[in-house]
């Protein structure tokens, strides 16, 4: 089981990372809503591709749960039954979780894919889990936090839910994404205890300290960005998706202490990677990490000044998960403690 594990560790923090670009593709598109009902969409495990399918018809068959647009509202089948000729309001029942019935096929899909890959992503730390049984003898603390991951999967399933439940309400989708950082964590976490023993590289106090002020800081910008994109959001609705130059004409406090703390993040790990150069402390990962925060800063600088390029957001939202995942995992790597042969994994 043990050889399994570190392969699906792996597997799992991929798809994690692939929940998050399709998360960030939802929110660019609008497309939150393309499921009104959880954990099914219209009452589908596959949605439907055409409105036509979402309107009640005589002699069709529907299952129970199974969702209607009727007068703009959702309608779910009571059980299982084929229509009449007539419409009898006795086979269905309101929808209550909330009052919002659009259908948009590219919107449903968008939706259903980024929830298809959480459930992928769900089912490979399963597995990853039931593998760390191997670990139990050795170091329980990786079956432990395997089985932890499992639960946060879950946790954030039921986020999910509520997000959709609460028709994108912005503290929900911030607490969503922040759960999704901490799954990324806990991942590569694992990854970090399994490895096989390496070189031994210089420990610096002052170093690893910086590094977990620098996560912060990511941490911190990463909230507001989701706070900043909500009021993009909130504006769209109000000016216009095609008013790209006027979304953020009047913004919030919250931008310019974004667009602020964006600066304090580039003046800390440049001074990081300086003093890893210079003292030749060997951790190359903080290279990445400047290289990412350099893509990230022509990202906002394109949004901002060039009215919102397409794909622009949420490869901004990506590029802060990939550096956030890549400072935790420089964090780690910093640490005194040193893995001996006898403790090393495959």
């Amino acid at each position: 089981m043990r050889r399994f594990y570190r392969p699906l560790a792996r597997t799992s923090l991929i798809l994690v990372y692939l929940v998050i670009i399709a998360g960030a593709v939802v929110r660019m598109t609008g497309s939150g809503m393309g499921c009104p009902d959880w954990p099914k969409c219209f009452g589908y495990y596959i949605p439907p591709t055409q409105e036509a399918e979402l309107l009640w018809q005589p002699d069709r068959t529907f299952e129970k749960g199974q969702v209607i647009i009727r007068e703009e509202s959702l309608w779910v089948a009571k059980s299982d039954f084929t229509t009449g000729e007539e419409y009898d309001s006795a086979n269905w029942e309101p929808y209550t979780k909330h009052d919002y019935a659009v259908f948009n096929a590219t919107h449903t899909w968008i939706e259903y894919i980024n929830r298809l890959l959480g459930a992928l992503a769900g089912l490979a730390t399963l597995f990853l889990a039931l593998s760390s049984f191997g670990f139990w003898k050795t170091d329980k603390r990786i079956t432990l936090v395997s089985w932890l991951v499992v639960f946060g999967m879950l946790f954030q399933a039921w986020l999910g839910a509520t997000v959709v439940y609460s028709v994108l309400l912005p503290v929900r989708i911030t607490i969503h994404m922040v759960m999704a950082l901490v799954i990324v964590a806990l991942l590569i976490y694992l990854l970090q205890q399994t490895r096989r023993n390496e070189d031994s590289r210089l420990f610096d106090k002052s170093i690893h300290n910086l590094l977990w002020v620098a996560l912060g800081l990511t941490l911190v910008q990463i909230v507001l960005g989701t706070q900043v994109r909500q009021f993009i959001d909130t504006q769209i609705d109000l000016l216009g998706a095609n008013a790209k130059g006027l979304w953020l004409s009047e913004p919030e406090v919250q931008f310019y202490i974004h667009r602020s703390l964006s600066i304090a993040v580039v003046l800390l790990n440049g001074w990081i990677a300086f003093q890893i150069f210079t003292k030749k402390l060997g951790y190359g990962m903080i290279y990445w990490v400047m290289g990412l925060i350099g893509i990230e800063v022509l990202t906002g600088i394109a949004m901002y000044y060039f009215d919102f390029p397409f794909g622009s957001q949420p490869l901004h939202l990506v590029l802060a998960a990939l550096m956030f995942g890549l400072q935790f995992y420089l964090v780690l790597e910093t640490r005194k403690k040193k893995i001996s042969p006898e403790t090393s994994y495959l």
